[in-house]
């Protein structure tokens, strides 16, 4: 049996997220009454309610904060892709962000390692998905 992979469902809160994706680009929300960037979209800026979120480009670089390696499925719509690589990437801007690591082996993983942005399109879903590689050498 086949299961086709959940996707996300884009809202008018995440639709800027969702857009620059699809451009091959990272917009996050930055907040200048809190003078940081804020991820998850949101329609206040979280702590302060402040109605002054705007969307930045970010780079999209970060850090490896923290992973796991799922060796059995997550779910049976993820049985043909063990194992999973989870993480959480700290972008240089501030906000962590999960995701997955693509192109790179389990036992090359490391805590602090620098990782980049790797854009995964799924055009049959009308979606770009964002995925994190190593960035080499620290």
């Amino acid at each position: 049996m086949s299961f086709d992979r959940p996707m996300p469902v884009k809202t008018p809160t995440t639709a800027p997220f969702w857009d620059a994706l699809a451009e091959h680009k990272i917009r996050i929300q930055y907040s200048p009454s809190l003078q940081s960037y804020v991820f998850y979209p949101r329609v206040r800026a979280p702590r302060t309610l402040a109605d002054d979120l705007e969307w930045r480009e970010i780079s999209g670089m970060g850090t490896l904060y923290s992973y796991t390696v799922a060796r059995r499925p997550v779910g049976p719509h993820f049985a043909d892709v063990v194992p999973q690589l989870l993480a959480i990437v700290e972008w240089d801007e501030g906000p962590r962000f999960s995701t997955e690591l693509v192109d790179v082996a389990p036992e090359d993983i490391r805590i602090g390692m620098r990782v980049k942005p790797v854009f995964c399109d799924y055009p049959e879903h009308e979606v770009t998905m964002l995925r994190y590689t190593p960035a080499g050498p620290a």
